[in-house]
């Protein structure tokens, strides 16, 4: 019914920067909070960041200041611009919409994408 379809990881030098994108397909009239997770392995999934519908942001202690989150609710899309990355930032990240409600207004539930791969190289 909905789905997360995430771009923009690779490959990067520490000390570079990368964009993610996630878009939002389906019957949608409105996802109340959209974000990023990550996970390395051998170790647990984390918020990475998060931002509402009006625009409040929170971020992981590890990535203030270097990471920003936007959004563009017509498009149903979410950002990740990640700069200053360092090797421990390596990991799968996964985006996420929260609180999604169709087009009749009907809450249909929370929504993963599949996740995508970001590797910082020393």
């Amino acid at each position: 019914q909905v789905q997360l379809v995430e771009s923009g990881g690779g490959v990067v030098q520490a000390g570079g920067s990368l964009r993610l994108s996630c878009a939002a397909s389906g019957s949608i009239f409105s996802i109340n909070t959209m974000g990023w997770y990550r996970q390395a392995p051998v170790k647990q999934r984390e918020l990475v960041a998060g931002i509402s519908s009006t625009g409040s942001t929170n971020y992981a202690d590890s990535t203030k200041g270097r990471f920003a989150i936007s959004r563009d609710n017509a498009k149903n899309t979410v950002y990740l611009q990640m700069n200053s990355l360092k090797p421990e930032d390596t990991a799968v990240y996964y985006c996420n919409a929260a609180g999604v409600y169709d087009i009749l207004r009907r809450t249909i539930g929370d929504y993963w994408g599949q996740g995508t791969q970001v590797t910082i190289s020393s």
